[in-house]
């Protein structure tokens, strides 16, 4: 029980602070202003839910996709911390980054009638940096109460990002943007480091001498 604890917390940590919710609030705003609250809710549950099921089918079809292309995990992991470690820089910036959504992807949800599955579920929620840390998490999972360890903090997560945004006006007063910013980099330092422990694990792993 123990081990499925301490594996909840890494994962959810992980996967929470590469989605950020948060951050995603401002252009889920943009992209909402003249929608009612009813419907600005019903978009966020519909992206949680949609999002929630991209990141669990990754998680269980990854392995059969490295084992398919030919990729080792290690490859994955120093991959996977240079794109996060990208996002993470954006984040402790306190900018959107480009490898979670472009501005081109932001505008074209601004005019579309129904943003829930693009751009809000994918890319804003599960993105390439959410997609990779899922794999890599579930490949380093080595029992059954790990994995659901891992799909309950991708449930949580999921969750809290449909209470973000669906208040999303309110946090947006509650907490200003100079309060968005801070949690932003918090979010971003803790990204970082988790980008930085990918890179050092993968060459660990693939150059075997370096454990020594």
């Amino acid at each position: 029980m123990a081990n499925f604890y301490s594996y909840f917390i890494i994962g959810f940590s992980a996967i929470f602070s590469v989605v950020n919710p948060l951050g995603a609030v401002p252009a889920f705003l943009a992209m909402t202003a003249d929608d009612s609250r009813s419907k600005q809710r019903s978009m966020a549950k519909r992206a949680s839910w949609i999002a929630l099921g991209v990141l669990v089918i990754c998680g269980a079809i990854g392995s059969f996709l490295f084992r398919f292309f030919g990729i080792t995990l290690p490859a994955v992991k120093i991959a996977g911390g240079c794109l996060l470690f990208l996002i993470a820089v954006d984040m402790l910036n306190a900018r959107q980054s480009r490898a979670r959504s472009t501005a081109e992807e932001a505008e074209e949800g601004v005019i579309k009638e129904d943003i829930a599955v693009f751009p809000l579920a994918v890319p804003l929620l599960s993105g390439p940096g959410s997609i990779v840390t899922v794999f890599i998490l579930m490949e380093k999972a080595s029992t059954p109460v790990e994995h659901l360890a891992l799909y309950l903090g991708m449930g949580l997560t999921m969750f809290l990002s449909f209470l973000m945004l669906s208040e999303a006006s309110r946090l947006t007063r509650i907490m200003g943007r100079i309060g968005m910013n801070v949690f932003s980099r918090i979010m971003g330092l803790i990204l970082a480091a988790i980008a930085a422990q990918f890179i050092i694990d993968g060459i660990k792993e693939a150059l075997p001498g370096l454990k020594g």
